[in-house]
């Protein structure tokens, strides 16, 4: 099955494509702003941060930031997901592209720490973070607890890739309560063994679609990917169109629209629904 559908974001991308004022954070690598499937995205930077455009479009950092671009921001009617091309994009690169060192798709509690504070500044009401924390240890975390903390307060929505180390178990990002984490699910709705788990990731997080998905690559055409870095972000585009829908929701209340339906107390989060989210949300609002 497709990815939109997958995960019932048909009807909701029908409704909308997103609204400018939804700020959507995205922490991850530079990105080519230049691509033909970028070309009309209302794409900004944070202060801080490395060089938000790609100076070495074949550097890792820069694939794996364009793709996750292309899934939320990319233009309709190119095989990339597109799914929230009016909201405005604002990115924190914590991948340099110019880096010859290191782990991409990594970053360190201190970066992501700063990456969501410089989010929260620039107006994001929904963060995603498709990156693991580089050699986490609890010791070096408090200052990426407390920008959680701040987010929770602030009412931005954070969502995170769980990882895909096949590991039992959550870290700083995916155990903070405020964090949706998200697993990988194949195109027949399955779960993928390779995802992180855990009882905090079964209990708050969400499935979804992480199998050979198309977006767009960093040499301006397309490219395929897979795991839960390509999965978060569409549970964060889901909340952008929900917002969209939606702007006077408090945080909470779209945050329980998308976590709800099919909730299940199980080491394997459900997959997102986004169609019943829609339909939770109708029918809340209509009591309101």
């Amino acid at each position: 099955m497709e990815a939109l559908p997958l995960v019932g974001l048909t009807e909701l991308t029908r409704r909308t494509a997103g609204h400018p004022d939804i700020v959507v954070g995205m922490i991850d690598g530079p990105v080519v702003s230049a691509h033909p499937g970028l070309q009309d995205a209302r794409i900004t930077v944070t202060r801080g941060g490395h060089t938000a455009s790609c100076v070495y479009p074949g550097h890792p950092a820069c694939v794996h930031g364009t793709f996750i671009a292309g899934i939320l921001a990319a233009r309709r009617g190119i095989s990339a997901p597109a799914i929230c091309p009016q909201c405005t994009l604002c990115v924190h690169a914590v991948f340099a592209d110019h880096a010859a060192h290191g782990r991409t798709g990594a970053a360190t509690p201190d970066h992501l720490a700063d990456g969501i504070v410089a989010c929260l500044a620039a107006g994001a009401r929904v963060i995603n973070i498709s990156a693991a924390l580089y050699h986490p240890r609890p010791d070096h975390e408090r200052r990426l607890l407390d920008a959680l903390d701040l987010a929770a307060r602030r009412g931005a929505i954070v969502v995170v890739a769980a990882g895909n180390d096949r590991a039992i178990g959550s870290t700083a990002l995916t155990g903070h309560p405020w964090v949706i984490p998200v697993t990988a699910y194949d195109q027949a709705g399955r779960a993928m063994g390779r995802s992180n788990l855990g009882r905090s990731i079964g209990h708050r997080g969400l499935g979804g679609p992480g199998d050979r998905v198309t977006s767009l690559g960093s040499d301006g055409g397309l490219l395929t990917q897979s795991g839960t870095s390509v999965a978060a972000p569409f549970v964060t585009g889901a909340i952008a169109l929900l917002w969209s829908l939606f702007p006077d929701a408090a945080a909470p209340e779209v945050r329980l629209a998308v976590t709800a339906p099919n909730r299940r107390r199980a080491l394997v989060p459900p997959l997102l629904n986004a169609a019943a989210a829609l339909q939770w949300m109708s029918r809340r609002r209509r009591r309101v």
